[in-house]
């Protein structure tokens, strides 16, 4: 199984959440301080280590932590953990992050996201702003048996193969499809497109390959429309009409609807699965799913921004 490869033992780790209330349902570690990355963020040993826990009940689980590390919070600790958990339920990603926290000897930041919430944005693609950290290698420290989360937590990853296939030509490189992988949840990113950020993508893939190679070797594996020639680094699809309607059906739901408001003439409302047959059937195909992409994460960024300058006027 593909989760298996991103579980890790690493003691640093585990003595880090060893500070925490112990009711997580998955928690991980990600970013240029758990892999190594190229470029600005190569020095590993004094990068911040980034994590997520992902609780069922963000209300407990905010009180337990408040009174182990009341310091963590910000000002938003004197109005308890109700209102710690509406801000991170309603207001942005779904996340609530304590930031430049020193625990255990390292500087550390870490987010809290429902599981409730995180299911639905590996599903759906909602933002793609958990699930899109999800799509590259990470170091899972503790998950328990939720299958309904497993389960996502895989289809996450399937979708991002199918998305990034979509994209892709008939024969590319494992470096291609990790690339077009990664770059997924930066799609619609302004920053992606000027500057040094450009080369982030690139920066992340190619020190860790063979990282992105456990994470989705399986997945690949038992792809039936793909040929994974493992030995030389090679993949071939099928691009068949057919072959492409098949995965755009699997696409995740935001994904979908997007493409179908790209694709949908005015006045036309065809269903999801109509608009889908048609794009399998165009030769431009690839470049419809690459905009659908990026006006679903626009439109995720967007939808963010308004949530969170609605409750900075709510407070003001």
């Amino acid at each position: 199984m593909a989760l298996q490869a991103l579980q890790s033992s690493g003691v640093t780790f585990r003595r880090i959440l060893s500070h925490f209330p112990e009711e997580l349902s998955l928690a991980f570690a990600y970013g240029s301080g758990v892999y190594r990355q190229a470029g600005p963020n190569s020095d590993q040993k004094n990068a911040m280590l980034d994590f997520v826990f992902t609780v069922d009940d963000p209300v407990a689980w905010h009180s337990k932590n408040l009174k182990k590390n009341w310091n963590h919070y910000s000002f938003l600790k004197v109005l308890g953990p109700k209102i710690i958990t509406s801000i991170q339920n309603n207001y942005g990603a779904g996340v609530y992050y304590n930031s430049l926290i020193m625990c255990d000897g390292r500087l550390i930041k870490y987010g809290v996201i429902s599981t409730s919430i995180l299911i639905e944005d590996l599903l759906n693609w909602n933002n793609l702003y958990i699930a899109g950290r999800l799509q590259k290698p990470v170091k899972i420290v503790t998950m328990n048996e939720d299958i309904t989360l497993r389960s996502a937590l895989d289809r996450n990853l399937k979708s991002a193969v199918t998305a990034a296939f979509l994209m892709l030509p008939e024969s590319f490189s494992e470096e291609d499809l990790f690339i077009e992988i990664a770059g997924l949840s930066y799609s619609g990113d302004f920053r992606m497109l000027v500057g040094e950020d450009k080369t982030k993508v690139l920066n992340i893939v190619k020190p860790n390959i063979a990282h992105f190679r456990e994470l989705y070797g399986s997945i690949l594996q038992e792809n039936p429309q793909v040929v994974y020639k493992s030995q030389q680094g090679r993949l071939e699809i099928d691009k068949s009409p057919e072959g492409q309607f098949t995965q755009l059906m699997t696409l995740p739901k935001s994904l979908q609807q997007q493409i179908n408001h790209i694709m949908d003439p005015p006045g036309k409302n065809r269903d999801v699965e109509e608009t889908l047959f048609q794009v399998a059937h165009d030769p431009d195909c690839g470049d419809v799913v690459r905009l659908g992409m990026k006006k679903s994460v626009i439109y995720s960024s967007l939808k963010l921004h308004k949530m969170w300058t609605g409750w900075l006027r709510k407070t003001s």
